[in-house]
């Protein structure tokens, strides 16, 4: 089996790269090692950006330094593959308001490029999307608990209307892609999964305040730097490690069902920042310093998946709970403090 990883060195393409090399598949890395996110988050950008790389060339993954933005260097590296699993993106809202440009052509045309890719060379494939393409008119049917906002019922399934409420950039490119994979479905029977993620962790992280919440916590927490909670740290996701995501990735394989999934924990794995904080205290056996700011434009208050949907047509369930992946995670950051530190 021969697989092409789109952000392959990212966070989540490093962990679908090591999954399919650890099952015996040839697997290319496609990549254009950008610096957007890392660059904002104040840890030492350069090892961080070259982390994952490095894992991967450790692993014989093939390393190819391109942007799903060219077409040519993508098909050209797609042929011969069985499988394409897009996770490149810009995935942080911030970025989106300040450079809507990057984030249109990377999320829509670079989706187009792969939706292009798959279909030409027949070759089936698994976008990510993102539980953004669902809006935040969400916000306005919950209500608040101790520690978290509460809603009934509490799974949200595939069927919820989409780009509901206030909206940035950031929700018009993803959702722009999840209708690109839909429509490639439709009229052109690729075989294709959009998968609407939320709350994805797990190690060879490396967030910020734009972006992957709980690892940004988990890595602060480790270095006695304050943590900042937008809003009251009420939010609640229902986060999700990155092998499970991979397993959805290979069920999808497996089953070949083209749709829309959403791809989360679920219920059992729902968990607020608040509470987040209180997990990350019991491990470290220290409480972060948490400061509070005001909420941000655009964001989501709350989404927890109804992923019925995925256990039913792909046979895909997640397996691992919050503390187990937290714990996995800063065991992790504790092993390579040098990655976030500059010198």
């Amino acid at each position: 089996m021969k697989v092409l990883v789109t952000g392959g060195c990212g966070f989540l393409g490093s962990h679908v790269c090591e999954f399919y090399t650890q099952k015996g598949a040839d697997v290319i890395s496609f990549d254009n090692m950008t610096k957007h996110e890392l660059s904002r988050t104040g840890f030492a950008t350069e090892e961080a950006r070259e982390f994952n790389r490095k894992y991967l060339m450790g692993l014989g993954v093939k390393l190819v330094k391109a942007d799903i933005r060219n077409f040519e260097e993508l098909i050209d590296n797609s042929h011969g593959c069985d499988y394409i699993i897009h996770t490149a993106a810009q995935p942080a809202m911030t970025i989106s308001w300040e450079d809507p440009m990057l984030d249109v052509t990377t999320n829509v045309m670079g989706t187009f490029n792969v939706l292009e890719t798959a279909r030409k060379l027949k070759i089936p494939v698994a976008s990510c999307a993102t539980v953004h393409v669902y809006g935040n008119e969400i916000n306005s049917t919950l209500k608040e608990g101790e520690k978290r906002y509460l809603r009934d019922p509490e799974g949200i399934s595939e069927k919820e209307r989409t780009l509901e409420g206030l909206l940035t950039p950031l929700h018009a490119s993803k959702a722009a892609g999840d209708i690109y994979v839909k429509t490639y479905i439709d009229t052109y029977q690729v075989e294709a999964a959009s998968f609407r993620l939320t709350g994805i962790y797990g190690t060879r992280q490396f967030g910020g305040e734009d972006h992957g919440w709980v690892a940004n916590f988990s890595i602060r927490s480790v270095l006695n730097w304050p943590i900042t909670i937008f809003g009251k740290g009420k939010q609640v996701r229902d986060i999700i490690f990155a092998t499970d995501v991979c397993k959805a990735f290979d069920a999808f394989y497996l089953k070949r069902r083209p749709g829309v999934y959403n791809i989360g924990g679920g219920v059992s794995t729902s968990i607020s920042l608040l509470e987040c904080i209180d997990i990350i205290e019991e491990i470290n056996g220290v409480r972060p310093e948490v400061h509070f700011a005001q909420d941000r434009h655009g964001d989501l208050r709350y989404f927890i998946c109804n992923i019925e949907k995925a256990t039913r047509e792909l046979g895909w369930q997640p397996s691992i709970m919050p503390k187990e992946g937290i714990k996995e995670l800063i065991q992790w950051i504790n092993i390579n403090r040098n990655v976030f530190v500059k010198e």
